[in-house]
């Protein structure tokens, strides 16, 4: 069973609502175990994809990444916690169907991103001094040192194409969190957990895949590579990936399908009975 589409646009409105009505420490708690969940998937990628873009194609070591990484959202959407791009696309909803403030919206996304950030965090180190190094002492395991190229090639190329590199970063933003967005849409579309995941799964493994930007997920990526000794700054991090990837990842939930998918069904929602 599924819902219609406009249902599933009056649904994300009242999970924005719901999301809105939070206080800080509730937003603290829920984001810090989604920055984790996410770190989770993007740890998995690093160590399913070790020696996969030498020994078969790079194409398939895409193909590995996108299959597991979904597991973060789908325990996110699942277990009801927020995570700041879902939150780009679902608190704006609500205000658009009048049942939040502007206000909520930056409240609820500054704390969101401060906790998915200690979240990420944590799980990068406990990844450093886990599975990429060899008993938490200084020799990398061939993980560990996935993890420092997976950190140097989210950071360095974009510096060395300067202008470009933060629009190239900016775009994927974009794309990616069209696509997060989308899963969750097609999560609130099924009423059965089956249907939930594999709507999360496809949208996100195609973003994963394709190798778009996710800010959550970068903020476990890069800093775990900054702790294991990749040739990567925290300033370097925060200039060439994080800031203009955020704001990619804003656009693209905010615009590309809050905004598009309200105005697509602004009319029918009055046909829909308050919930």
């Amino acid at each position: 069973m599924s819902h219609k589409p406009v249902e599933i646009i009056d649904l994300a409105g009242n999970a924005g609502m719901y999301k809105g009505n939070l206080g800080a420490a509730n937003f603290l708690v829920r984001s810090f175990m989604a920055g984790l969940f996410i770190a989770v998937g993007a740890g998995l990628c690093t160590v399913c994809g070790t020696g996969l873009d030498t020994a078969v194609s790079p194409g398939f070591k895409s193909l590995i990444a996108g299959a597991v990484f979904p597991v973060g959202l789908i325990a996110i959407v699942l277990t009801g916690m927020s995570l700041f791009t879902g939150d780009t696309m679902l608190i704006p909803m609500a205000v658009f169907q009048k049942k939040s403030t502007w206000a909520k919206v930056g409240s609820a996304w500054f704390w969101v991103y401060i906790g998915n950030f200690v979240g990420s965090l944590f799980w990068a180190y406990l990844m450093v001094v886990g599975p990429f190094s060899k008993g938490g002492g200084p020799e990398l395991t061939a993980f560990g040192m996935n993890a420092i190229g997976i950190a140097e090639a989210k950071t360095l190329p974009y510096m060395a194409a300067g202008t470009m590199g933060l629009w190239s970063a900016f775009m994927k933003g974009i794309a990616c969190n069209l696509l997060v967005n989308v899963a969750i849409l097609l999560a609130f579309s099924s009423k059965a957990m089956v249907g939930k995941f594999f709507g999360i799964w496809f949208p996100i493994m195609a973003f994963v895949s394709s190798g778009f930007e996710h800010c959550v997920a970068n903020m476990y990526f890069i800093p775990a590579g900054i702790m294991l000794g990749a040739n990567v700054t925290w300033g370097q991090f925060i200039e060439w990936n994080l800031v203009p990837v955020t704001l990619g990842n804003i656009v693209g939930g905010f615009i590309f399908i809050g905004a598009v998918y309200f105005y697509s069904f602004k009319k029918e929602l009055s046909t829909i009975s308050p919930s």
